[in-house]
């Protein structure tokens, strides 16, 4: 190979180097000339060849090429390299004038809702908010309702029992403690509801959970009879089921209440006709009430007689079920964003 042989060399590898537009063709670019195998690579193997006095000029040409072949790879590199950074960050630009992504916001749990409801009514009917412990002494959960240890309804609530070597404790069966509670700390007039998560060791159906949510209600004063408790639960029900709904009392027992009974609502399904959800009766019971015992006024300190007064007690998953026609109280409690998603709304 002589010097116009290198000139060409040099003039055709300037020219594809200027061509290369790719880190992938100046890969391709140096494999072809200044690789293991590349064209300056053959040209030192022929200095062999030469005489003694062509060989030292030829390899100072050969070297100088490749040194200059060199300069001018890392400099098209670097240009290449750039421009393909630019062409990336154009097609990858933010137009910050276009509207965001949509984010998927959480919601309240259906059973929060409707104790956030719930709490909305009474609160207009002038009934406060309290809150109780979940772990409780069985004096209170049972002993001071009305219901001592000989008692057989004490069976009826199936108790979860919290080990305890000085006391008996439990996880409350129902919210019904914070009665006693709330009278132990309050002189009369006292209008107080009380909603909070329960406890019973029961096998899992459609209609049963092992644990639920309950609200209570308490009002004791001067006077109060039947008719306010009949009255309240009335207004109670036509604002969480419409105004439309009728109302029914029936005689019916429990320990801290005399007399008790049961509050039902017309069946909304049928209209007070008789069909499937209502088992043909018409009436679907929604909650336990009467007239405080006059046992449980006097263990807290109250005069039974001057004072009197009514609670009642239910459950929110029934109510949720009723209002939005559920049949299977579990749906509550698998976290199925399906079911879940179907009670989103603002409720804040």
């Amino acid at each position: 190979m002589g010097t116009d042989q290198l000139d060409q060399l040099r003039r055709d590898a300037h020219a594809q180097l200027d061509a290369a537009r790719t880190t992938d063709e100046l890969s391709d670019w140096h494999a072809r000339y200044l690789g293991r195998k590349g064209a300056l690579t053959d040209a030192m193997r022929q200095l062999g060849a030469l005489s003694d006095e062509e060989r030292p000029a030829f390899g100072k040409a050969v070297n100088a090429l490749k040194t200059e072949l060199s300069d001018a790879f890392e400099a098209r590199q670097e240009i290449v390299r750039g421009a393909q950074l630019n062409e990336h960050l154009a097609s990858d630009a933010i137009d910050v004038t276009l509207p965001g992504r949509p984010v998927d916001l959480g919601t309240l749990h259906p059973i929060t809702q409707l104790v956030r409801e719930v709490s909305s009514i009474f609160a207009h009917l002038g009934f406060q908010t309290i809150e109780g412990p979940e772990v409780e002494d069985a004096y209170y959960a049972f002993d001071a309702l009305n219901i001592p240890k000989d008692h057989p309804a004490r069976d009826v609530w199936d108790t979860i029992f919290v080990q305890s070597e000085s006391r008996e404790i439990v996880l409350r069966p129902h919210t019904s403690p914070m009665q006693v509670r709330t009278m132990e700390r309050l002189k009369p007039p006292v209008r107080v509801i009380v909603p909070g998560r329960c406890y019973r060791y029961e096998a899992l159906d459609a209609t049963h959970e092992w644990h639920f949510q309950q609200v209570e209600g308490l009002a004791v004063d001067e006077h109060l009879t039947m008719t306010d408790l009949k009255g309240t639960l009335a207004e109670f029900a036509r604002q969480l089921f419409g105004p439309q709904r009728k109302v029914r009392f029936r005689c019916d027992y429990f320990p801290f209440v005399e007399p008790g009974v049961d509050f039902a609502i017309d069946c909304m399904v049928c209209h007070g006709d008789g069909c499937r959800v209502c088992k043909g009766t018409g009436w679907i019971e929604i909650l336990g009430a009467g007239m405080v015992h006059p046992n449980v006024l006097a263990n807290v300190g109250y005069d039974p007689d001057r004072y009197t007064g009514w609670a009642f007690g239910c459950g929110f998953e029934r109510l949720a079920m009723l209002k939005y026609g559920i049949t299977d109280i579990r749906a509550f409690y698998q976290s199925d964003l399906r079911f879940l998603s179907q009670f989103d709304r603002a409720t804040a």
